[in-house]
């Protein structure tokens, strides 16, 4: 359950970094103002607190997991809202960032 879990804060903390810098983005970039610069500010907040519920206690492996997570989500964010096509590089190094997030989180322990 507890991988479930994490799997489940992973994604909603992507949506939430990469949605709040989306919208600093549009704000600053496409001139849409200070409400969207806030929007994602708060956004940008809400995933530091996300990261916090993950199950497992140690910061640096959640955010060195979350990174990957983060590579995978912006290709995805990219594809979805800009109508961004990776081509296989882009599509080749997102499931080694994958692996990387599996191993660093999910791979047996011992002790």
């Amino acid at each position: 359950m507890d991988t479930v879990r994490s799997i489940v804060l992973f994604g909603a903390a992507a949506l939430a970094e990469i949605g709040g810098a989306w919208l600093v983005w549009q704000g600053v970039r496409e001139h849409r103002g200070w409400l969207w610069i806030g929007a994602g500010v708060i956004a940008l907040g809400l995933y530091g607190f996300v990261a916090t519920l993950q199950p497992d206690a140690n910061f640096g492996r959640i955010l060195a997991a979350y990174g990957g997570v983060f590579v995978v989500g912006s290709l995805t964010w990219g594809m979805v809202v800009d109508g961004f096509r990776p081509d296989r590089w882009d599509v080749s190094g997102a499931l080694v960032c994958l692996i990387g997030v599996a191993l660093i989180m999910y791979a047996p322990r011992t002790g």
